[in-house]
């Protein structure tokens, strides 16, 4: 009889909720192994629509949040060419243009009322209210991410948040996950480090995370990559400096947002974008469509597009921040998709978990609503206060072609992007998968305190883990780097074992806490 963390040969097999064998859950099915995804992937479907409405009404993942109001100012050009050369989205055109943006940052992994202490990635996401309706780009303070097939973003997520028994963090589990997923380890890298823990939202840069397309009026297509730099500078706290912070206010990060915004000391980042041409770069060693990939600055320069200022805070709490919804299929004109696996996958989950969690008209909601005419032929469903009606439409036509009045299309602003695609319907990774190289990169990259924080931080945890899970990730760190490997695997042997793993990520004395409370409580008499 095998042990809760065990597993006992050939009798846990896994299916679908029909009982249907899963024999690939690692990939979905896509035209060749780079994408684009097909629709009839039943279990994929199935499986993430169940997981978008694992929580109700609290987001499933960016919970905790803090948000506020701005704009974001164009440059015209993308470093010293006009933007017109790549994309013909209206917003960049001119130079001094204005949108008014609102912008969400959270956490991931945690409740509502988390502390904002906790290591853990950080949602940046930017509502564009544009000429041509809403575009929303949501990232991330990270630039890459854990795995680069969405089929996988159910079980990360159930391995990062707390145990379904014990409702606690544990580090045994995520790092399950992480050995079993190499692809992760160069995430894993910064989640550890001080990267894992910004300072506050104002200090902290942001990215889209996947690869998204420019598209100029000949529907030219070219690959670009999304930053947020701020102009505030970057801070990241240590996990010391944060149980520190954590003590006297678990949420210092929504406070100092505020209080910046409020003293006029408006926080502004610049956007920057990186440019590619469409195609498989076989001269790079990683596909520039994988998530898990940072695109090399000395190749692909970060070109300044305009700056976003954030000057206005939210009049309610629940109406704006919490009732915002996000989702990467909400595009304009001239900007476009790219065949990014996690990407494809995403647009299909954020805007189905806004429609389960705020309901089917969402972006009915003045948050969400676009700040231009809309008028279309959806109507019905919960909470409807309106029809989405143009002037002059025919109320009795809710449908499209018509001659009676109806709703007409519109003419196109530019040629369409037609991208070419030949290949066999498959179940692979992509090639190229390099899990190692970037992160032992950006192990080198880091300064000295920054790599001691990492090694110290994950010693901390894979101490009190299987031994199986920590032979594999000292394997993956001397892949990447061969110091990086040593100090982790040093600084294992001499760990003090015996500990539990049930505590937020890389906080030492977590375990300590229970019986520290019993030890130091005060006794009381009844009343």
């Amino acid at each position: 009889m095998a042990d809760h963390k065990g597993n006992k040969n050939n009798e846990q097999k896994l299916t679908n909720r029909q009982g249907h064998p899963i024999t690939n859950n690692q990939n979905l099915r896509t035209v060749g192994n780079r994408g684009p995804a097909t629709m009839e992937n039943y279990h994929f479907l199935e499986k993430l629509s169940h997981f978008d409405r694992e929580r109700v009404p609290e987001r499933v993942v960016h919970a905790r949040g803090a948000g506020a109001h701005g704009y974001f100012e164009a440059y015209g050009s993308v470093g010293d060419e006009p933007v017109s050369k790549y994309t013909r989205a209206k917003l960049f055109q001119e130079k001094g243009k204005q949108t008014p943006v609102f912008v969400r940052f959270s956490s991931v992994i945690h409740g509502g009322h988390s502390p904002e202490t906790l290591r853990d990635p950080r949602g940046f996401a930017v509502k564009f209210y544009t000429e041509d309706g809403n575009w929303d780009l949501v990232g991330n303070n990270l630039k890459i991410f854990f795995i680069r097939d969405a089929i996988k973003f159910p079980d990360m997520i159930h391995a990062f948040k707390p145990d379904p028994i014990t409702n606690i963090q544990d580090a045994e589990r995520f790092f399950d996950f992480c050995a079993n997923s190499p692809e992760s380890f160069h995430m894993v890298t910064f989640i550890y480090s001080p990267w894992g823990i910004p300072a506050n939202y104002r200090q902290m840069q942001g990215s889209g995370v996947n690869t998204y397309k420019w598209v100029n009026k000949d529907g030219e297509g070219v690959l670009v990559k999304y930053h947020w730099e701020p102009k505030q500078g970057i801070k990241n706290l240590t996990q010391e400096e944060a149980e520190a912070i954590q003590a006297k206010n678990f949420n210092h990060a929504t406070q100092d947002l505020y209080d910046a915004i409020e003293r006029e000391d408006y926080p502004e980042w610049e956007l920057f974008v990186q440019i590619m041409e469409d195609g498989e770069h076989p001269e790079l060693d990683f596909d520039p469509l994988d998530d898990t990939k940072l695109w090399p600055e000395d190749k692909f320069p970060w070109l300044p597009v305009g700056k976003m200022v954030l000057n206005k805070n939210p009049e309610d709490y629940f109406n704006e921040v919490e009732q915002v919804a996000f989702g990467t299929g909400v595009l304009v004109d001239g900007l476009d998709f790219s065949d990014d696996k996690m990407l494809q996958g995403r647009t299909f989950s954020y805007s189905d978990t806004q429609r389960h969690r705020v309901g089917a008209n969402y972006l009915q909601l003045p948050i969400n609503a676009p700040k231009t005419d809309v008028a279309t032929n959806q109507m019905g469903g919960q909470m409807q206060y309106k029809r989405d009606l143009a002037p002059g439409q025919n109320p009795h036509i809710n449908y499209e072609p018509s001659s009676l009045g109806g709703l007409q299309e519109q003419e196109p602003a530019g040629k369409e992007h037609q991208p070419y695609y030949e290949g066999k319907l498959v179940r692979e990774s992509i090639d190229r998968q390099s899990n190692t190289k970037q992160a032992g990169e950006t192990y080198r990259m880091f300064e000295d305190w920054e790599r001691d924080e990492l090694i110290k931080n994950l010693v901390n945890d894979l101490s009190d883990c299987d031994k199986r899970l920590q032979d594999k990730m000292m394997a993956l760190a001397e892949e990447a780097d061969e110091e990086y490997g040593r100090r982790l695997r040093e600084g294992l042997e001499n760990a003090a074992k015996g500990k539990s793993s049930m505590h937020p990520l890389g906080n030492e004395s977590g375990p300590d806490a229970p019986r520290e409370a019993e030890q130091k409580g005060h006794e009381a008499d009844p009343y």
